[in-house]
Parts: structure tokens; sequence; C-alpha cells
């Protein structure tokens, strides 16, 4: 733990027990995210924050914990829950904190663009809705950062070669965890701001998200290999209790709403970014493998013998009979 997080971590307990949702007429917003300071993903809730604060002559605030200062994703839920937070910009791991559902997205290799996950999410909706309203919990917006890639310490191109790896498996997410072992794999159960630590003690050699995340915490410094493989999608949400969206003005909720949506695009906008962090982590030492037609099999196979594994453990069985389906319907148009 650096100096400069020392000195903020007590101003940080004290606005979670003790800043109220209320101050001096204006309605201040506690959110949390895992993205760094001066990242392109916190520098789009600092703009959205701006646009609510415009939009409502400044009734509505938004204050943004940023960099995991409010902990892993779980946790981020748990306070929300409590009220120590309001709202949060999670992936999926913390939103299948809220609902099962959606863990759907867990399914690897499950698409392969971000048409085909409009085409089996676009359906899936209002039930992927329900279960977040059913938790207490409103979207406000989807933000799809990008498409995960192992990156590991020694080349790899087939699962073979991953089984005899320890990779980094989200603290708390036991089914996961468990559906990994059962493959014959090495999952070490992280919270993700101890990734970094763990790459460079050795205690993980691989794991899989986004170019712009392994650049953005420099997890790739240690992991100077990519294979070239979507291994799927990692999408994030933007969610604020309904306990405090029903605190807000109802005359603002529309206009937050259509704010909030705007990041949707945005957000998306960002994965074009790939190209450029893939170039500096090029020149920084990162070596990127092409898959051979016989290696992507092996991981269509592995994906599909997992199936029996994920369903109804890790996703419920309805949502993953339904995503099954609309995949094999995109297959055969």
């Amino acid at each position: 733990m650096n100096c400069s997080f020392r000195r903020l971590a007590p101003l940080v307990v004290f606005f979670f027990f003790f800043s109220p949702l209320s101050l001096e007429g204006k309605t201040v917003i506690k959110m949390a995210t895992l993205a760094p300071v001066g990242s392109p993903w916190h520098n789009l809730l600092l703009e959205m924050g701006q646009k609510w604060r415009d939009a409502t002559n400044g009734e509505v605030m938004l204050r943004i914990y940023p960099g995991g200062v409010a902990g892993d994703e779980r946790d981020m839920i748990r306070k929300i829950r409590i009220g120590q937070l309001h709202a949060a910009a999670v992936t999926i791991e913390g939103l299948t904190e809220i609902s099962r559902d959606m863990s759907v997205f867990y399914i690897p290799m499950l698409v392969d663009s971000f048409e085909e996950l409009d085409a089996i999410r676009d359906p899936l909706m209002p039930e992927l809705e329900q279960g977040l309203a059913d938790g207490e919990f409103r979207l406000l917006a989807w933000a799809d950062v990008g498409w995960a890639y192992w990156f590991t310490r020694k080349p790899m191109y087939r699962p073979a070669e991953l089984r005899r790896m320890r990779h980094f498996s989200w603290a708390g997410d036991y089914a996961s965890e468990k559906l990994w072992r059962k493959g014959g794999f090495q999952p070490v159960p992280l919270a993700s701001v101890d990734v970094l630590i763990s790459l460079q003690t050795g205690v993980i050699d691989a794991f899989s998200t986004t170019p712009l995340v392994a650049l953005s915490f420099q997890w790739f410094t240690s992991t100077p290999n990519m294979l070239d493989l979507k291994w799927g999608p990692i999408i994030g949400g933007l969610i604020i209790s309904e306990r405090t969206w029903s605190k807000l003005p109802i005359e603002y909720h529309a206009i937050l709403e259509r704010i909030s949506k705007e990041m949707e695009t945005e957000a998306r906008a960002l994965v074009s970014e790939m190209n450029e962090a893939l170039q500096v982590m090029v020149e920084n030492g990162l070596t990127i493998h092409q898959p051979s037609a016989e290696d992507r099999e092996a991981w269509e196979e592995l994906t599909v013998s997992f199936y029996p594994l994920i369903r109804g453990s890790l996703v419920p069985e309805g949502i993953f009979d339904r995503a099954i389906k609309l995949k094999k319907d995109l297959i055969e148009k």
C-alpha cells in the first residue's frame, strides 16, 4: 500500500460511513468502480457525473470512488445494500451478486462479435432486468468494455497448456472456481486488487481480460504472452439501488436515465482503443500468438464439454437453455 493511499484511506472510510445521501439540499450519489483513476472508464463516469449535475441544476451530484478503494465488486454490492454506497459501475462479477441470471455471460466463446452479443442479450433483457429489480437494483446502462483474451507467463495455445498454469479466479465466485477444478484447471481465487502482486510473486501465471484492462492495471508486465482468441465479452453495468433511485426527484428520472444510456455507445467506442493498447504492450514486451485452426477447435471442444457443468450450477438452467438456443438460431441463419 503506497503512502498516498494510506493518507486517503481515513477519508474514504469517513465518506462511506458518515457522508449522508442528502447534503445542503443536494443529493450526493456515492458510486464505486474498479476502474483506475484516469482510465477511459473512470473518465466516462466523471463526464456522466458532470452531465447529471448540469441537468439537475446541481441538485444531483455523483461522487465516484475509483480503483477499488471501496473493495471488490461483491463488496460494492454488499455496501450498496446496507447504504454505505448507492451505485456502482461493475462487471458481470458484481451483477451476479444481485441476480444469478447475469452469469449467462460467463458461457465462454458464446459470441464472437457485438452483433452476436446484441442478438442474444436483447431477447433476454426483460428477465435480466427483472432479476435485478427483484434484487432491488435498477440497471441504468450496459457498458460493453471489450473482449477477454488469455494473458500468460509462458506461451499458451491449447487448453492442455492452460491446465498446467495457475490462473486468476474472482474471490467469492465459488461456482466458477468449482467448475474450473472439475475441468482439471488450477484457479486461484483473488480480489482484483491483489492480481498485480500475485503475478509479480508467481502466485498466478495467467488471467483473461481485455487488452485495455491488462494495460490499465499493468497486469501484462508479468504475463508477456497473449493468445489471439476471443474468450468472451467483458460486460459491465451501471446500477443504482432502487431505494436511492426512489429518493431522487421524479422529474429527473427520465433525463438521468437518458444520460446514463448515452454511456453505452461511448463505452463500446472505447473498444476501438484495443489496438492502441495492444501496440503499447507489444512495444513493452508483449507477444501476441495466433492459434491454428486445430487450436481453435480444441478450445471450442472444451467450451462445449463444459456445458453440462455450467448448466444449473454456474448458470441457471432456464436462461442457459435460452441463450444456447439463440446461439444455435444465429448459426443456422
